[in-house]
């Protein structure tokens, strides 16, 4: 059985933690005396800010899963 909800929260956490680990490694090299910058790279406040919405994003995704658990056992509670 497939849930769409729980799907899409689960999704949205996986893709926000990829997205951290790519803003901290872009952070890190920000800040890195020895890194070759490239005029591509983003500054370490403009990583620093998409961390922050990372962040947020996986907060808001955990809420979805968590909101469809509880929506999954009032359903079984009814049923029982």
């Amino acid at each position: 059985m497939s849930i769409g909800a729980l799907q899409s929260g689960l999704n949205g956490i996986n893709q926000g933690i990829s997205n951290m680990r790519r803003d901290a490694s872009a952070v890190a090299r920000a800040v890195s005396p020895s890194a070759d910058r490239s005029a591509s790279q983003p500054s370490a406040t403009d990583a620093l800010v998409n961390l922050k919405v990372d962040a947020l994003q996986v907060q808001a995704s955990a809420k979805v899963v968590g909101s469809v658990n509880e929506l999954l056992g009032q359903l079984l509670d009814e049923m029982a």
